[in-house]
């Protein structure tokens, strides 16, 4: 058994920090661009995997992980993506397939799934 090292985010979108005197939060976009650049950077490090997590709520960035997920399988060369977690109580299964599927394929096999319900 091999001890995988990795890390999660659910791109939640509150921290609020100062930029020229005046407290602004990220915009979704640009959470979701530092996401990716997270992403590029844990492959560089080492890291062994990736989780992203699916929200759809206005203070998280990312409701389909699984694009954010692909823009940083093109620019990774050997980290595991993977959703931390996908809610298929609320998804097509089939839908959920053909999208990691795809991002399976785009990745050189280096997608993973994490399947759960979601609540709040």
């Amino acid at each position: 058994m091999k001890l995988e090292i990795g890390m999660t985010s659910f791109a939640d979108n509150t921290d609020i920090y100062t930029k020229n005197g005046i407290q602004e939060k990220l915009t979704a976009a640009e959470r979701i661009r530092n996401i990716v650049e997270e992403i590029q950077l844990a492959d560089e490090v080492g890291l062994d995997v990736y989780g992203l997590g699916e929200h759809h709520r206005s203070d998280y960035a990312v409701s389909d992980p699984v694009t954010v997920l692909a823009a940083a399988a093109t620019t990774t060369k050997r980290i595991k993506l993977s959703s931390a977690v996908t809610v298929l109580s609320s998804d097509d299964p089939v839908r959920v397939y053909e999208r990691f599927a795809t991002l399976d394929a785009v990745s050189n096999g280096r997608a993973e799934i994490m399947v759960g319900r979601g609540s709040f």
